[in-house]
């Protein structure tokens, strides 16, 4: 199947209130653009410097969420255009966000990274530590960020009652917060391997790559 194929079949499946975001990491801009054609305007990439690079290339009417663990020196080249960043996790990385957020005159949307998974290699933090940023006197101060929801990302291993059971945590987190944090709309959980999972554990979104563009050329 196309590219174009593969992500209508996928928007098929997704219910309305799903939004689908396009992992575009390391694949060229022209496969982009096939993706584009169908309509998909929302791309994830893990790599600030090579989605900056596809930002300067491609249409301005693409969203670009970073979707990767970012690096604080890294955060001014994707600061004048991105959309969405995914995976904050630290009061560090959040505060230079919205200071680089600031020195382009923009507000960033971002997502907490909690950590949900029993493997080590995952980022992210606790739910304590989430809850402390955000009644933090600092995190008040930030003006040029909203924090709009919560990512998360399961163990990978093919038990699906594990899978499952991680990210009906997340949900449950994710309500909590809800309670307080009136912005927060978005539950980014579930990949090609497990949306389908997440989706039934309430995701609102999901980071599809391999399931539209085929596997990673690294």
């Amino acid at each position: 199947m196309s590219i174009s194929e593969n992500i209508q079949h996928i928007k098929k499946e997704l219910p309305e209130d799903v939004t689908l975001v396009a992992v575009s990491k390391t694949k060229p801009a022209n496969e982009i653009m096939e993706a584009y054609s169908t309509g998909q305007r929302i791309f994830g990439e893990n790599k600030v410097q090579e989605m900056e690079a596809k930002w300067q290339e491609l249409p301005k009417d693409i969203e670009w969420h970073m979707i990767g663990h970012v690096q604080r020196n890294k955060v001014k080249y994707m600061a004048p255009f991105v959309n969405l960043v995914h995976a904050v996790d630290s009061p560090r990385l959040l505060k230079e966000i919205n200071k680089q957020a600031k020195n382009n005159d923009r507000t960033i949307q971002c997502l907490l990274q909690l950590k949900i998974a029993e493997e080590d290699s995952k980022f992210g933090m606790s739910e304590e530590e989430a809850k402390e940023l955000l009644a933090s006197e600092a995190f008040q101060k930030f003006e040029n960020i909203s924090v709009v929801g919560l990512m998360g990302m399961a163990t990978f291993t093919n038990d699906e009652t594990q899978v499952s059971t991680e990210f009906k945590k997340l949900k449950q987190m994710y309500d909590d917060f809800s309670k307080t944090q009136q912005d927060f709309s978005i539950l980014s959980m579930g990949m090609s391997g497990d949306y389908k999972i997440a989706i039934e554990e309430g995701s609102t979104m999901v980071r599809v790559g391999s399931s539209i563009f085929g596997s990673r050329n690294y």
